[in-house]
């Protein structure tokens, strides 16, 4: 069976970095785009970035476009976020997920596209 662990959240204060990582087993990682999405209290679970499946494109969503940068690591079957620059606003739970293509196509966005969600690692930042 499948299986998504998210692990490296934590706290910090505002300005710090933290370094997420997604280890998936039970299906072929290099077949899939990976993606972490972040969910905070209240408020519905919004895409971060997503990474093809050789890792040479990513996305990112506004809000953390030139903070935060994706990688992976696919003989190791692991999936990164470096964190950089953190502020309180991306205080949230992280999620990372298998897409249904091998590439960031423009639904990367939706949370239906996704298979195999992770239980999330919290990160949280104060001021």
């Amino acid at each position: 069976r499948v299986q998504v662990v998210e692990s490296g959240g934590g706290s910090v204060q505002s300005g710090g970095s933290l370094r997420l990582s997604c280890k998936v087993s039970g299906l072929t990682f290099d077949d899939y785009a990976m993606a972490w999405f972040r969910q905070a209290p209240g408020k519905e679970r919004e895409a971060v970035s997503c990474i093809r499946w050789a890792g040479d494109e990513t996305t990112y969503a506004d809000s953390v476009k030139g903070r935060f940068t994706i990688s992976r690591d696919n003989p190791e079957n692991t999936l990164f976020l470096q964190m950089t620059d953190l502020k309180p606003e991306d205080t949230a739970m992280y999620f990372c997920a298998a897409f249904q293509l091998t590439y960031c196509s423009k639904i990367w966005i939706r949370r239906s596209a996704y298979n195999a969600w992770g239980q999330g690692t919290q990160v949280t930042v104060s001021a």
